[in-house]
């Protein structure tokens, strides 16, 4: 019987030293020799420490600052382990909301958020992304459109020329990649933490 599995079992050996340990091993080596930033998170830091990723939203949510997309993670109740409460941003339950268009709290989120973007920006059409949350929940992005949006309310709360900080909103902008991939977009912290180290004379 050992003769007739033999070959199964040293298949399965084989298998598992080649793609188990060789394979990843390799693969890591050649990503910390060719995108050692990438393979390590695009970590963002300043004065040496991290302070986030560029792949990862953070819940910016005081006027003056960029805000990101709505995100829909959550966290458990800290008060009932059986529930969960809101945290925006969460990295370690990513999700959507799963919420049907008609459900109920979804349509209320929605509407509260577009009467904010109103107040903040009278008259404005309101891009989609600004009321609408991602899959994962951690999109780090929004359109051009939803940064210039803000600008009124971010100029506002820093004393900046809103000319200024539009300038900035385009400056960061980041192209499709290659030229085809994607849509322009603008990274919500590169953005904040360029605003932070903003001199205005």
């Amino acid at each position: 019987m050992l003769r007739d599995i033999r070959p199964a079992i040293t298949l399965m050996l084989a298998l598992t030293v080649l793609l188990g340990i060789a394979y990843p091993l390799a693969i890591t080596g050649i990503a910390q020799a060719v995108f050692p930033h990438q393979a390590n998170g695009s970590l963002i830091e300043r004065d040496r420490h991290v302070i986030g990723s560029a792949l990862l939203g953070q819940n910016f949510s005081t006027a003056r600052y960029f805000h990101g997309r709505p995100s829909a993670t959550t966290d458990t109740d800290p008060n009932d382990a059986t529930k969960t409460i809101s945290a925006p941003y969460n990295a370690a339950n990513s999700a959507g909301s799963n919420l049907a268009p008609t459900a109920r709290a979804l349509v209320d989120r929605a509407q509260a958020d577009v009467a904010t973007l109103h107040q903040e920006a009278p008259g404005a059409p309101i891009p989609a992304d600004l009321v609408t949350t991602s899959a994962s929940g951690l999109d780090p992005d929004i359109s051009p459109a939803a940064a210039l949006l803000q600008v009124k309310r971010v100029a506002a709360a820093r004393h900046i020329p809103e000319a200024a900080l539009r300038a900035l909103v385009e400056q960061s902008v980041q192209e499709r990649t290659l030229g085809v991939l994607g849509e322009p977009r603008v990274n919500v912290l590169a953005l904040n933490l360029v605003l932070d180290g903003l001199k205005v004379h």
